[in-house]
């Protein structure tokens, strides 16, 4: 019964008997691997030690040795040790006849229950004693459960493996299909077992199940209930050219018999060796090696993702007036109701549209329906549009795998020397200030708060300078080093670092004056603040200076950030973004130019520029107040 794919669920019906037998055990150390591979020790009676490996998903048995301890363990095999590590395990039962395990441990005067899933996915899952969820390796949502904490873990049900014989007749008649369907899915016995009970019953596996008679049906009857006693009572389990089975089946080609079932499991399981895994791990490949794996991956995913979408799409064809039907069902009742209420009508009803139902998105009026595989419709669209969404993505990805077959095929680029690598710009004592060179080579600097336009008055300002600021409450100080013919560009860099720019202005005026007209000494009866100042004599002004920034990189005579006046900076920068008022943060702003210019800047040397063209340094350009990008060159 055990294959490839993972064991069933009469394997588990054998698998869990015999662990049964061994208790009383008590839970030792508890081990995650990887995302589905987990290994506990169960410490019995006599110093007795038993190992068992799970794989969720596949298979879960005990095993001679477990593999290596990880170096670091998980989180959630952290969250195992905490809650179950020292807990005696006080039964082993199995869910009806499905794949599902569940250990019952008492620990510290409670009880929690430790589930183990093969089916699907599988997943590992913890909950107290009334199978309230508290733990999940995945949690999950699906339409008919939730693998989440604080719901209820559903364990109520038929149990398969121990049917009344009117029970067992029912499931049968209930089929109306050939009598090896009717057992391999009513019984969850699966196609080879469902074959197996029809040879010992003596009826012919296409047999009709609405002709069964009560003679039939008592040696159908009889043979279930001979299977379920020989998986659970371990007799002679082997190994046969088709499988893992707890006993031999009837016509076995070549079977090899084992002690337990655990020991056959075993061995047609080999442990993953993840001592290779770490060697992997070590193994360095080149820069072409690691792409040329990378564009076959790649190429392997697209495949996967057209057949995927070819496969949907022929789904949806094939069920066109169901798809039809359930759209016109959820959006008539998409206009009455809300989807979270639709989501709960749909969760508690019978009708055959819900129940192909797996789960509901009310982001985007869609559903997930099962068709033999998860398809998503979209409920605003036609069976046709859905279809057509479909084979839009296996356009895409057709694309996308010609494209990377191309890459694949293209020639390795020649290697290049390598590039001088560029030095950083010396820091100069001006540049804690906001500053910045005319395009004549002026150099302006101007404060970027009180204390440092207090600085600049009294410690800086020379009588051959020029101060000027921009004519409102509030900006820098700005302080020209000299004469220069671009006075626009000093009125547009004072307008721009003032509050004009946190006002949303396109314009300001400025004003000029010469050091001696600056004084802290105020008026009779007025105060001058801290970063303010009284201007005595005529003022030489500069009308409607637009306000924008600009923000650049420059390799000589080293690499650096400069910013201000759009005219300077464009003298210097070969790349550079442009800044006007407008709406976003500083640091938004900041962010949104340094990815502009790394797109644009040669890969001269990855370090130099990460830790020169970074947020901190361009934000020290950008004005207080909000911002938005002009345009880049």
């Amino acid at each position: 019964m055990a294959t490839d794919k993972g064991m069933s669920g009469l394997d588990l019906a054998a698998l869990t008997a015999e662990v049964q037998s061994l208790l009383p055990l008590w839970v030792g150390k508890i081990y995650q691997y990887d995302n589905t591979s987990f290994g506990f020790r169960f410490n019995g009676e006599d110093k007795a030690r038993h190992l068992f490996f799970i794989e969720i998903g596949r298979r879960a048995h005990r095993v001679p040795a477990l593999p290596p301890a990880p170096k670091n363990p998980s989180g959630y095999s952290m969250y195992l040790r905490k809650y179950l590590d020292g807990g005696k395990i006080l039964s082993v039962t199995q869910k009806s006849i499905e794949r599902v395990i569940i250990f019952e441990i008492g620990k510290g005067g409670g009880t929690l229950n430790l589930i183990i899933e093969l089916f699907d996915e599988g997943n590992l899952i913890v909950t107290d004693e009334d199978f309230v969820i508290q733990n999940a390796l995945k949690k999950r949502r699906f339409r008919e459960r939730e693998i989440v904490s604080g719901e209820m873990y559903e364990i109520e049900g038929v149990n398969l493996a121990d049917l009344t014989r009117e029970a067992f007749e029912e499931i049968l008649r209930s089929q109306e299909r050939d009598l090896v369907r009717a057992i391999a899915v009513g019984l969850m016995f699966g196609g080879v077992m469902a074959e197996e009970l029809c040879l010992r019953a003596g009826v012919e596996k296409a047999f009709p199940t609405q002709y069964l008679n009560d003679e039939i049906l008592s040696r159908l009857y009889d043979a279930y209930r001979n299977i379920i006693l020989d998986a659970r009572s371990g007799s002679n389990p082997i190994i046969d050219t088709t499988g893992c089975w707890p006993f031999p089946l009837i016509g076995s080609d070549k079977p090899v018999s084992y002690p337990t079932f655990s020991d056959a499991l075993a061995a047609y399981y080999p442990l993953p060796k993840m001592e290779e895994k770490e060697e992997a791990k070590k193994v360095v490949l080149s820069r072409e090696e690691r792409i040329r794996r990378q564009q076959e991956g790649a190429i392997l995913k697209f495949e996967e993702r057209i057949r995927d979408s070819e496969r949907a799409a022929e789904l949806i064809y094939e069920h066109y007036p169901d798809i039809q039907q359930l759209i016109d069902i959820l959006k008539s009742a998409s206009e009455k109701i809300s989807w979270q209420e639709i989501a709960r009508v749909i969760k508690s009803s019978d009708h055959q549209a819900a129940k192909m139902i797996v789960s509901v998105n009310p982001a985007d009026a869609s559903v997930v329906v099962d068709l033999g595989m998860k398809v998503t419709i979209s409920v605003q669209k036609s069976v046709e549009g859905n279809v057509g969404v479909y084979y839009d993505q296996m356009k895409k990805f057709r694309s996308k795998r010609e494209g990377a077959i191309r890459a694949m095929n293209r020639p390795p680029p020649k290697q290049r020397e390598k590039a001088a690598i560029p030095k950083r710009q010396k820091p100069k004592w001006y540049h804690r200030f906001r500053w910045f060179e005319t395009s004549d080579g002026v150099l302006v600097i101007g404060g970027r708060d009180a204390d440092q336009n207090e600085e600049l008055v009294k410690k800086y300002m020379e009588g051959g300078d020029t101060f000027v600021h921009a004519d409102v409450h509030g900006g820098s100080v700005v302080i020209v080093k000299g004469k220069t013919e671009r006075m626009d560009e000093v009125a547009q860099f004072a307008a721009s670092y003032s509050n004009f720019w946190k006002g949303g202005y396109g314009s300001g005026d400025v004003y000029a004056a010469a050091p001696g007209q600056v004084s802290k000494t105020p008026e009779s009866g007025e105060f001058v603040a801290r970063g303010a100042f009284v201007i005595r004599g005529e003022r030489t002004y500069y009308r409607n200076a637009p306000l924008a920034i600009a923000v650049g990189v420059v390799t000589e005579p080293g690499v650096a950030v400069i910013g201000g006046p759009v005219a300077a900076i464009e003298k210097k920068a070969k790349h550079m973004v442009r800044i006007a008022p407008g709406t976003f943060e500083p640091n938004d702003i900041a962010k949104k130019v340094v990815r502009m210019l790394r797109d644009h800047l040669p890969a001269t040397d990855a370090k130099v520029l990460r830790s020169i063209l970074s947020t901190e340094a361009v934000a020290a350009f950008i004005p207080a107040g909000g911002s938005d990008i002009i345009e880049e060159s």
